[in-house]
């Protein structure tokens, strides 16, 4: 009996051990990955993704017009963002958020769109990106603190009276939406556009953990949740861009690609039906046979008139 007992003890310490260090394996991997954070390497990815938009970007380059501005996060944290300065001086601001593991120089596709539209526009680096500061990403739940800092530094950067659209793609849109609840937001941020946000962290990772791993979300992903507690002082559940649309009476216009796998399609809709605020002032779109973060490069025409017609009801000349 006493034997029988000291093997279930084992069994069961191992048990919790494999646990843990799949929990802290998660947050590793999910949180702290190794990936291209130089910006030239990067600014060479968008060329190679986007030829045709090579002068504009060249253009911006050679008038020094694509310069990195500085910030400090309340917890001491550097941060970074690329500012773009309209060709004619504007009150209208759009600030455009990269996804996991990307940097603003993956975004010059959107940049582009506003800066024909005569926009100034603002690309914020994340934490744990480029050029920012960071010892994890953060999801989008830190991050949305961040852009809501560089926000407020627009009519410094910009001039005062600035009329603002927060732009996101993937994790940027997860950090548009997780901003867009935010209840002292600045009024001078106007509108949303989210592009293939997850409905929320823990969601997010419960679908990768059951389509790469094949595992179950407990008890590894409640563990993780813990860890990442007790690591970098946030967990996945508070981080619902679900919740936080919930709370947004602001207009937003949500974009998902058709064929989206990595943040399933099905997640754009709870996110649609949910948003708070008046029914006139949101609107979905899927793109066609589109899969993740590439609908406006599917569908380039399509995606400007969307953007454009929804964002201009909102923001005025």
């Amino acid at each position: 009996m006493r034997r029988m007992i000291i093997w279930v003890a084992a069994i069961l310490g191992l048990l919790v051990l494999l646990t843990f260090v799949g929990g802290y394996y998660l947050t590793e991997l999910a949180l702290r990955p190794r990936f291209e954070r130089n910006a030239e390497r990067c600014y060479e990815n968008f060329v190679e993704n986007y030829p045709t938009l090579q002068s504009w970007g060249d253009s911006l380059r050679q008038a020094q017009n694509l310069t990195l501005e500085h910030l400090t996060a309340e917890d001491g944290t550097p941060l970074t963002a690329y500012r773009i300065m309209a060709d004619q001086p504007t009150r209208r601001t759009a600030v455009v958020v990269h996804g996991y593991t990307d940097h603003p120089f993956g975004m010059l596709q959107i940049a582009w769109i506003y800066h024909r539209m005569g926009y100034n526009i603002l690309l914020p680096t994340l934490r744990y990106h480029g050029e920012s500061g960071g010892d994890s990403i953060g999801m989008g739940w830190n991050d949305r603190l961040d852009v809501k800092a560089w926000i407020d530094q627009l009519p410094t950067l910009f001039g005062a009276e600035q009329q603002v659209v927060v732009h996101g793609i993937s994790m940027g849109a997860a950090t548009t939406m997780m901003l867009a609840g935010e209840a002292d937001l600045t009024p001078a941020v106007r509108c949303f556009v989210e592009d293939c946000g997850y409905m929320g962290v823990w969601e997010q990772f419960q679908k990768e953990l059951k389509e790469d791993y094949h595992l179950p979300p407990f008890p590894i992903l409640h563990t993780a949740n813990l860890i990442c507690r007790w690591r970098f002082g946030w967990d996945f559940l508070e981080a619902s861009s679900l919740e936080a649309v919930r709370r947004c009476e602001r207009p937003m216009l949500f974009i998902h690609g058709s064929e989206d796998r990595y943040v399933p399609t099905w997640m754009v809709y709870p996110l649609y039906y949910e948003k708070g605020g008046a029914k006139e002032d949101k609107e979905k779109w899927i793109a066609p046979e589109s899969r993740h973060a590439v609908s406006f490069a599917d569908h380039p025409e399509k995606y400007i008139q969307r953007v454009k017609a929804f964002v201009g009801r909102y923001i005025s000349e």
